[in-house]
């Protein structure tokens, strides 16, 4: 269990800085709700470390009490969502909008 919750901390830093290198290049964030935590804030980075605050605190509440299954379902989702940033990061710099 303790390997689950290093792994989501790991996927929430990676995610983290792949949004910083969107926001750096000028990309809007996908996820409506971590979108109005970055406009809600005076910094955008603010707004995302607010988030990702919750979001430890989400994967300590699994641990915590022993769920599993789903820090490993959430994984698997950022692991996804990593790989997806960091693949529309690559398009973005090979072919530029």
């Amino acid at each position: 269990m303790t390997q689950l919750l290093l792994q989501y901390s790991y996927l929430q830093v990676l995610d983290f800085l792949t949004t910083i290198a969107f926001l750096l290049n000028g990309v809007r964030e996908g996820n409506p709700l971590v979108r109005f935590a970055i406009d809600a804030f005076p910094s955008p980075i603010g707004g995302l470390v607010f988030v990702k605050v919750l979001a430890v605190g989400l994967g300590l509440y699994c641990w915590q009490f022993g769920k599993q299954k789903l820090l490993g379902r959430i994984n698997w989702y950022f692991a996804i969502v990593v790989a997806w940033n960091l693949v529309a990061l690559i398009v973005q710099t090979v072919h530029p909008a």
